[in-house]
């Protein structure tokens, strides 16, 4: 049996009534994280720009989606490019490995509900579909392709969407490892935009989920699909990873070994790379009592240094680039503390750059992933090292983790708490409730955004 069929059955078997509770909590945080950061991002541009695209292609029909950056109706492709990069302006996404698998996955099946009205009861084993899937590829196969130019996010995100698609759909076995194939060959994405500083990537994401989206309508339509889409010679790993596909290795882990467990949530609008440094520079920042630097070491493990943006040192000019560079994350902590959104956009601080002209970063194979080394030497002379060692479960916040995090992202925002009771009560309400009342929720958040905007 093919692996797109032997994933296939492992997605049609997924139930909602037969999820544990633990999962439940879990993809329950990932929708209170995925929903919460978008609000927290209403006043990022990149939803704006996807959206005045989408309704100059495709106009804004009636029966569409709704546009929850600014409330227009788009078609369901329009929604989905616009929404994906609301959900992925602060870059505070959730992270399944190196996929940043919520902001494809959610907009994606809430527009799916919403335009073709399909029901809210499908929408948690969908969400996980997408998770087990796309993290079932990004934990065999990330490492090696990501150090190849490919970003993560896309190359197995609208593997995942298409594998959330299908399972929304309601399609049998057969069409959904129709869906998956067709996915494995419309999938592909670069990195360039982060070693560069510039917005591709904040677009990628609603592609993947247009790509799994398309995949999985496709197949519900009929389409005659590879069935060696992965492991055949000329197939997805083959292309893509360069080498064999071992289909056993692949399936032994569905189902027992949960991607779902493995998602994290990031404190800080900054690569995902870059939390357990800033971390470890907020602790730094806290012993050194303001005293002046005279310089700083910044040891990292190899495949983070060596991802595309991290190791750039400016002049930068968007945040695409801040929010990449290690040296950018570490110097603006240790001189103001936790990075905000406005210390992420301030590209003219002189004393951020003077530090990152001070500041080393070596790469080190002893440092763990997700770890740092930091090491400042004050004016005087005297030399203070914080060592931060974390794993993925440091930022696996539960649902009450999740709903805090957004929670203080919305009162830097401004935003009334009663959008976030609102938001809670839906989610916390599925598989029941309504996707008016989420939409309804955006709205409410929209207006005083839309005024700030506007003066």
């Amino acid at each position: 049996m093919t692996l797109a069929r032997r994933i296939a059955q492992f997605v049609v078997g997924l139930d909602d009534a037969t999820l544990p509770e633990f999962t439940r909590d879990r993809l329950k945080a990932c929708l209170i994280n995925g929903f919460g950061i978008a609000l927290g991002g209403l006043d990022t541009p990149f939803h704006r720009v996807a959206a005045d695209a989408a309704i100059a292609l495709d106009g804004s029909p009636e029966h569409g989606a709704t546009l929850l950056g600014d409330g227009r109706r788009a078609s369901l492709d329009g929604a989905l490019s616009a929404n994906c990069a609301l959900f992925h302006g602060r870059a505070q996404e959730d992270t399944c490995g190196t996929v940043h698998l919520g902001a494809i996955v959610i907009p994606m099946l809430t527009a799916l509900v919403e335009a073709r009205g399909l029901p809210l009861e499908r929408l948690l084993p969908a969400l996980l579909s997408g998770y087990e899937v796309a993290g079932l590829f990004d934990a065999a196969y990330g490492a090696i392709t990501a150090p190849g130019g490919l970003r993560a996010s896309i190359l197995y995100g609208t593997l995942g969407a298409a594998a959330a698609a299908a399972k929304l759909m309601d399609l049998d076995a057969d069409r959904t490892a129709a869906a998956l194939a067709n996915a494995a060959a419309f999938t592909g994405g670069t990195l360039q935009s982060f070693a560069d500083g510039t917005d591709e990537w904040r677009y990628q994401l609603g592609v993947a989920a247009a790509n799994g989206l398309r995949a999985a309508a496709l197949a519900a339509a009929g389409s005659v699909s590879a069935p060696a889409a992965f492991e055949g010679r000329a197939g997805f790993v083959r292309a893509f990873v360069r080498t064999d596909c071992d289909v056993e290795a692949l399936v032994a882990g569905l189902g027992r070994d949960w991607a779902i467990d493995r998602v994290t949530f990031k404190p800080y609008p900054v690569c995902a790379f870059n939390q357990s440094p800033v971390d470890a520079a907020l602790a730094l920042r806290a012993r050194l009592g303001g005293r002046r630097l005279a310089a700083v070491t910044v040891r990292m493990n190899p495949y983070e240094t060596g991802y595309a943006g991290m190791l750039e040192r400016g002049p930068f000019a968007t945040i695409s680039g801040t929010l990449m560079s290690i040296p950018f994350c570490i110097a603006t902590t240790l001189l103001h503390g936790v990075p905000d959104m406005r210390r992420m956009t301030d590209y003219h601080d002189a004393a951020v750059a003077d530090l990152i002209a001070r500041l080393t970063v070596v790469t080190d194979p002893a440092v763990p992933n997700l770890s740092a080394d930091i090491e400042a030497t004050t004016t005087d002379g005297e030399v203070v090292i914080e060592r931060r060692r974390a794993s993925a479960t440091d930022y696996a916040f539960d649902r009450a983790g999740a709903a805090a995090l957004v929670r203080r992202i919305g009162a830097e925002q401004g935003l009334d708490p009663s959008i976030h009771d609102r938001l809670e009560r839906f989610v916390d309400g599925l598989p029941g409730g309504s996707i008016a009342e989420l939409v309804s929720v955006f709205a409410a958040a929209r207006s005083p955004v839309l005024q700030t905007r506007a003066s």
